[in-house]
């Protein structure tokens, strides 16, 4: 099996090189990181500057090549120009931080299996709850077991694997627990700072967390103990949205358009 791994963080992060080890066990695998940080880049692409690659590490059992990019920019580019062929499977992370609710929506890890997913690849997004001392062995091992489940064919087209670990030792980890995306998010706060100049600035500085207290949420998943795996569609349609405008007349709205 051939593996493409990716991330959020950097080439530099322990995170990415955990994963990488342990996903050696499954087959060849070949990392395309991002030079530096990216975190909260979410699906962005670069189009407006040239992209820069460069292999920074040939050592068994990976090679790392590190990209002037976007996590969705490491995924395209390692398939089109590293590998020069569709891997097998596509794993982003392990990102320092859960990427559970709206961080979902912010994550350059989830964006990385996103495009792979976009890619029609099997794909899976890799998370580990912040903590002062994060321990990635663990999440890891839980990634490799997901990653042989996955490539063993079983996903759906159009389908991405995104797994949160508890930032626990693994002997209080409850179990894995199945769930849908949730509602969780930081509430959002902006300290006012002077520069140089005396001129004002905005740092950004979450004052807590807004957990979703559905049992079967990501974020709540993650927060009582459990790893997180939610299977997320690239098909976002509401269709009972769809049926109710049709039914409340919406699409009356083209008659009147077109009789002005």
């Amino acid at each position: 099996m051939r593996i493409l791994v990716t991330n959020d963080d950097g080439a530099g992060a322990p995170g990415l090189h955990a994963l990488a080890v342990a996903l050696s066990d499954l087959g060849e695998v070949t990392v395309v990181a991002p030079d530096g940080q990216r975190s909260a880049s979410g699906h962005a692409i670069t189009i407006a500057h040239p992209l820069r690659l460069n292999m920074i590490e040939r050592a068994a059992p990976y090679c790392v090549y590190a990209l002037t990019g976007t996590p969705a920019d490491c995924v395209k580019v390692g398939v089109s120009v590293v590998l020069q062929a569709a891997p097998d499977l596509v794993v982003s992370g392990i990102n320092y931080g859960a990427n559970s609710g709206a961080n979902v929506t912010y994550s350059g890890t989830v964006s990385g299996a996103r495009e792979g997913a976009m890619l029609g690849l099997p794909s899976i997004a890799v998370s580990l709850e912040a903590s002062d001392h994060p321990d990635f062995a663990f999440s890891a091992r839980v990634a490799r077991e997901i990653a042989r489940w996955v490539g063993s064919g079983r996903p759906g087209a159009g389908l991405l694997y995104n797994v949160n670990v508890p930032a626990l030792p693994p002997d209080r980890i409850r179990g894995i627990r199945l769930t849908r995306h949730g509602h969780s998010r930081m509430i959002d706060a902006f300290e006012r700072r002077l520069d140089p100049h005396h001129q004002p600035y905005y740092w950004m500085a979450w004052e807590r967390m807004f957990h979703d207290e559905d049992p079967n949420s990501d974020g709540h998943a993650v927060y009582s103990g459990f790893v997180s795996v939610t299977p997320l569609l690239l098909e976002q349609t509401d269709r009972r949205a769809i049926e109710q405008m049709k039914a409340a007349g919406f699409e009356e709205i083209e008659g009147r358009l077109l009789l002005r």
